[in-house]
């Protein structure tokens, strides 16, 4: 079943500032001009305060909410801090669902990482392995409670009949990536090491592991042109994978990179660090069934991400 989406409408947009949230907002104002988006970040409501959620819809009054607010970080954190992922995770998500019921929003849509699928996971990983195994015990903490999505989906859906969905990007990247050494992943990693080692000449760059393992990368551009979709017609709370099923290993991905940054110095594979999971592609079998792809090449969405990472550190708009 359709939903509409008018004039009338107010979209509000939790996490409005991180990543995904930059794209999503652009997105959403452009192909519903004429219809309220309404952008929130953590200084206007705390979400781990009931008090703050309730106040967000009584004060905003959406019709339709794109949640992404959610306590990320790099494996070190998730390390060192596991109990703070869990319970702030646990608690936004149970709190905007809730009040999003109570205020009558008509429609949800919310998403979750890859990295909440079991650590040993068959490749190409689809939506059926869901609960089929323990995730990376590494960030299992923020893994297991974003998962919980799924559960609160379908429990609203049926006790109150509550529509909404979660999507499950793949390894995302793009624009407003996270590049600080303790909380990047790979791609924007690669991008600020050759940057700096071109900028200050350094003969070598060092990678971890081997470079053979294998993943699939999805442009965060896309995964945020495809949301207007599902706001209007997806209406079921199983979850559905969105990326893009190609496979890139590691040392080729490090490659296109020097070469499009241009840095002219070897690169240096550390051996003794572990590789990890050696082939990790999700599968995009559902998200083709609706006629749907994720289409940049990733040379072209490496470009975008590395000329807006030159442009935003020249400005001091980039956190290091």
């Amino acid at each position: 079943m359709a939903t509409p989406v008018t004039a009338d409408d107010r979209i509000l947009v939790t996490g409005a500032s991180g990543f995904l949230g930059s794209h999503v907002v652009a997105v959403l104002r452009k192909e519903f001009a004429g219809t309220t988006v309404v952008a929130v970040r953590r200084k206007d409501y705390d979400l781990l305060r009931e008090a703050e959620v309730e106040r967000m819809f009584r004060e905003i009054k959406p019709t339709i909410v794109v949640h992404l607010a959610a306590k990320v970080g790099g494996i070190l954190a998730n390390r060192d801090f596991p109990a703070d992922f869990c319970y702030e995770n646990l608690l936004n998500n149970t709190l905007v669902f809730e009040h999003a019921r109570r205020a009558r929003v008509r429609k949800l849509v919310t998403f979750m990482g890859g990295c909440s699928y079991p650590a040993n996971a068959q490749s190409p990983i689809d939506e059926s392995q869901f609960w089929k195994g323990y995730p990376q015990a590494e960030s299992a903490s923020y893994s297991v409670a974003k998962m919980m999505l799924l559960e609160l989906s379908k429990s609203y859906r049926r006790q109150h009949g509550f529509n909404s969905i979660v999507l499950v990007p793949g390894n995302m990247y793009g624009e407003h990536d996270n590049f600080t050494l303790e909380g990047s992943h790979v791609i924007p990693a690669m991008i600020r090491k050759f940057v700096e080692a071109r900028d200050a000449g350094k003969p070598r760059v060092e990678m971890f592991g081997t470079g053979k393992p294998k993943r699939d990368f999805v442009y965060a551009g896309d995964v945020a042109a495809l949301v207007p979709y599902f706001v209007r017609q997806y209406d079921t709370s199983d979850p559905i994978n969105i990326s893009t099923q190609t496979e890139t290993a590691i040392r080729d991905l490090a490659e296109m990179i020097r070469k499009l940054i241009g840095y002219r110095g070897e690169i240096h594979w550390d051996t003794t660090r572990p590789d990890g999971q050696m082939v990790k592609i999700f599968s995009a079998a559902k998200l083709h069934s609706l006629g749907l792809r994720c289409a940049t090449p990733l040379e072209q969405g490496l470009q975008r991400t590395i000329d807006w990472f030159l442009k935003a550190r020249q400005e001091g708009a980039v956190r290091l």
